[in-house]
């Protein structure tokens, strides 16, 4: 049997409304990010079929995106760790050009070859990968057959996004940022992710919002 996942990104927090590096640190949805977020669970409950289990990310602007949509289906969340984004370690809630005058090689690495990048203080983004893809799995193996949506981040749906398409350490630099609660459809089967549809964000229109180029 096949496991759908639905990958959603948090909706604008205020740390993309104030253009700094945000991983364990915890920030709110912005006004625009709950317009998101409520965006985001209307087409849920529209196009998706009604999931086995809502999971989330137990970081504020991801659990506060979760919870638009499991009001709206009559479900509860389970908050988990594993879906937190990156730890940024000495890059946490930094804005990006102090970011590119104080970690210049490490930070450099970040914006042209990200698969080899590592958070100074922090987790590395091969790190992140295998955290994410082993709960993803887990989650798909629990749910055999059904239904589950996952709330997370940018970079572990970036991560997760060049696992499923098999890309290389290399080439995860060619996997776009997913915009801001945007959608993203995997199946799991026989054993192997396959990548259905990646940040579909149509739905909301002009009120899509992605990340700035340095980053």
């Amino acid at each position: 049997m096949s496991t759908t996942i639905y990958l959603i990104r948090h909706g604008e927090s205020e740390a993309n409304e104030r253009d700094v590096f945000l991983g364990h640190y915890d920030l709110s949805l912005t006004q625009n990010g709950r317009n998101q977020a409520a965006m985001t669970a209307a087409y849920l409950a529209e196009y998706a079929p009604v999931p086995d289990a809502i999971y989330t990310s137990d970081l504020k602007r991801a659990y506060e995106t979760a919870q638009y949509t499991a009001e709206r289906l009559h479900k509860s969340v389970i908050t988990e760790k594993e879906l937190r984004e990156i730890d940024a370690g000495d890059w946490d809630n930094r804005s990006f050009d102090d970011l590119i005058k104080h970690f210049a090689e490490s930070y450099h690495t970040w914006l042209t070859d990200i698969g080899h990048a590592r958070c100074d203080g922090g987790e590395s983004v091969e790190e992140l990968r295998e955290r994410v893809v082993s709960y993803i799995m887990q989650i798909a193996q629990i749910h055999d057959g059904g239904v589950v949506f996952l709330f997370t981040h940018a970079t572990p749906i970036r991560a997760f996004a060049a696992h499923c398409l098999r890309k290389t350490r290399e080439e995860m630099k060619t996997v776009p940022w997913a915009t801001n609660a945007s959608v993203t459809k995997v199946i799991f089967e026989a054993a192997e992710f396959r990548l259905v549809e990646y940040s579909r964000d149509d739905f909301m229109g002009d009120s899509v919002t992605k990340l700035p180029e340095n980053v």
